[in-house]
């Protein structure tokens, strides 16, 4: 079945425009709740959320359309997605629910269901849901609701756990103003390490603004000046994180998998069309497989499991290490790296010199109509002349955003040619909009 309002990451929008307003979220929890409840006679959902300013709105409709089909509504208020996750398979919940839109701006929101086993819901759920929407709901029982106070403590335990020492490093971490800033200076103390902690003080309509794992100059510019031996930024809700070395260089995921990888001994590691392919080179050289899916952390997970590997991520921060938990987790990056790094005896700057990058420029369109303007056949034919132009010394990725009305077009290799090619191809995505 073809989903409506679901996409890789729930169903995302601007908050108080359709999909997501009251009377459509209050709807979709009633039927979420009618379907979790063909599962289980009793449901307990947990209810996370992030700092954005519509938050509260959408919870409240959610929580309500729940209730109206007899389910038990836990709130963990402000928590990190990866920290749904985990309680929801660790408290034995139904399921759990994230009202977050990740690294986007304030303006956009989104609702993410989560499983028992606290990964992802299958596809083939989210269509039920979207399936039971045009039903006319009545009540059907009357659920609860209360706050679950030891979310926090919890969570932070298992991440501790996790860990290692990180006494004598001086550590400068950016929170995005979002859903780890209560926490992520209180992990990195509990490890051992000197904290500076930065956009920690959320409005409701700064989150990821000028901050976080999208916007790392300032943090980049901070650990320099100030001498730390590392940074990190991690997005608006917690899953991503991104590394800086104390050379101020951005450290992200690609780096991420490639020092894990070779710490860990992986036999194999999982990345997307957008990892660089000096990644793909030197995790060969060292006998490691390489394998690429579409960008999502859902099909790196997919290709992970299908595979029976534990390590696999995007260029964004974005990391699964499934020996530890079943989504990508940005506090639990930072620390399994950091514990890596350690083991290795290098620094994240050796380890950044280790990886040399093939030249990669992404742009990012802005676009009426991705989805139409995707199937164009000029765009493709397009697409196979810059990839003639490249002649094999390079890659060409051209896809639209999950998240945004945007076409990314990414060009990879030598520096003297990607330039070119990408102008050419940007030329001809906008052309081909503004004549749709």
């Amino acid at each position: 079945m073809e989903r409506k309002y679901f996409g890789t990451d729930g169903v995302r929008g601007v908050a108080g425009e359709p999909p997501l307003t009251p009377e459509f979220v209050l709807k979709l929890g009633q039927a979420a709740g009618a379907f979790f409840k063909s599962t289980v006679k009793r449901p307990v959902i947990l209810l996370g959320k992030d700092t954005r300013q519509s938050c509260d709105m959408l919870e409240a409709a959610l929580a309500a359309g729940l209730m109206s089909q007899g389910v038990r509504v836990e709130h963990l208020g402000v928590l990190p997605t990866p920290g749904v996750a985990y309680l929801a398979r660790a408290l034995g919940a139904t399921a759990g629910v994230m009202i977050s839109a990740s690294h986007n701006p304030y303006q956009d929101n989104g609702i993410k269901f989560f499983s028992a086993a606290g990964d992802k819901l299958p596809d083939e759920a989210e269509a039920e849901i979207e399936g039971l929407l045009d039903r006319a709901f009545r009540t059907d029982g009357i659920g609860t609701v209360s706050d679950f106070r030891e979310a926090e403590r919890m969570y932070l335990d298992f991440l501790a756990s996790k860990g290692s020492s990180l006494e004598g490093l001086k550590v400068a971490l950016d929170t995005a103003n979002g859903a780890t800033f209560r926490l992520a200076h209180r992990l990195f103390q509990r490890l051992g390490a000197e904290v500076f902690v930065m956009f920690n003080t959320p409005d409701g309509r700064n989150i990821n603004k000028g901050c976080g794992s999208t916007h790392p100059e300032f943090l980049r510019q901070q650990v320099v000046e100030m001498g730390f031996d590392l940074g990190v930024a991690f997005d608006g809700d917690g899953d991503r994180a991104i590394l800086v070395d104390r050379r101020g260089r951005e450290f992200h995921g690609d780096h991420v998998l490639y020092l894990n990888a070779m710490v860990r001994r992986e036999p194999g590691v999982v990345g997307t069309l957008m990892s660089n392919m000096g990644l793909e080179v030197k995790l060969r050289e060292a006998g490691i497989n390489f394998y690429r899916t579409a960008v999502g952390d859902r099909y790196v997970y997919e290709k992970l499991k299908a595979s029976a590997l534990t390590l696999g991520g995007e260029q964004s921060g974005h990391v699964l290490f499934l020996d530890h938990a079943p989504t990508g987790d940005g506090m639990l990056t930072a620390i399994l790296t950091l514990k890596a790094m350690r083991e290795s005896g290098r620094d994240l700057a050796e380890w950044y010199e280790a990886l040399p990058m093939y030249p990669q420029l992404l742009k990012n369109v802005r676009v009426r109509d991705k989805h139409s303007l995707m199937k164009n056949s000029e765009l493709h034919a397009a697409i196979q002349q810059a990839e003639s132009q490249l002649a094999g010394q390079g890659r060409v990725n051209v896809r639209p955003s999950g998240t945004e009305s945007l076409v990314r077009v990414m060009v990879e290799g030598p520096a003297e040619l990607i330039e070119k090619v990408s102008a050419e191809l940007v030329a001809t995505v906008e052309r081909l909009d503004s004549a749709s």
